[in-house]
């Protein structure tokens, strides 16, 4: 399981990273969302891996071990994260729009670059 998460957050940060340096608004927009879902994986993964723990104490919390838990804050942390970046990417897609309306072109730079 870490070996998997741990591809996944790698290939999520290298396309997010390689989608950024690309000259399009769109593209850098979907990579910084890419970039995104990798620091989400990688605060849920901080948390511990742990699929067969619940992520609440029973009836009887005096007798309760904290590690054979799931740890809610990386969860709580990672649900405040996602609503923040859907948000931040509506900004910017109409953002795009409006600038793409005014200029013409959705290049990074202004140009319509095909030199």
């Amino acid at each position: 399981m870490e070996l998997f998460l741990s591809l996944a957050i790698g290939v999520l940060t290298a396309s997010g990273l390689w989608l950024l340096f690309r000259p399009r608004t769109f593209q850098v927009i979907l990579g910084l969302s890419l970039l995104s879902y990798a620091v989400n994986l990688f605060i849920i993964a901080a948390g511990r891996l742990r699929s067969d723990a619940p992520p609440i104490i029973g009836k009887d919390p005096a007798s309760a071990e904290p590690a054979l838990y799931a740890d809610p804050l990386p969860q709580a942390l990672v649900l405040t994260a996602i609503v923040i970046s859907f948000a931040t990417t509506a900004l910017l897609l109409v953002v795009l729009l409006a600038s793409r309306g005014l200029t013409g072109t959705d290049h990074v730079d202004g140009e319509d670059g095909e030199a």
